[in-house]
């Protein structure tokens, strides 16, 4: 179980919200105004199918995330998906505005393939 403080950090927080739109719970343009141009458009794409929608009753949730801060204001990230015995991998870069601070979504990627759960 994450702690508050990390559940609060801005790669948890756009790993939650991404897996809220990739699995149906959410519309896509709920990310609007947190995700630049060509990320939303690819979003958009991606999202088409609910990639993470649960096959059966168990919920997909965030298993675990990590983060690289290749330089002040960039944060590249991924999250490990797991729901109803599989696992999937997202990856997502995240950019700070130099005006306003705030941290928008640049890119995102979901894994092509299905694998078996952490519990394997």
């Amino acid at each position: 179980m994450l702690d508050a403080r990390r559940r609060e950090q801005p790669p948890y927080w756009f790993a939650e919200r991404l897996l809220a739109v990739l699995s149906g719970r959410r519309p896509v343009h709920w990310m609007l105004g947190h995700t630049l141009g060509d990320a939303y458009d690819h979003l958009v794409r991606i999202a088409d199918g609910t990639p993470l929608l649960p096959t059966n009753r168990a919920m997909p949730t965030v298993w675990k995330w990590g983060e690289f801060h290749p330089r002040p204001g960039v944060i590249e990230a991924f999250a490990l998906i797991t729901g109803g015995g599989r696992l999937r991998a997202m990856a997502f870069r995240l950019e700070q505005g130099p005006e306003d601070r705030r941290w928008r979504c640049a890119a995102v990627d979901l894994d092509n393939r299905e694998a078996s759960g952490p519990e394997n």
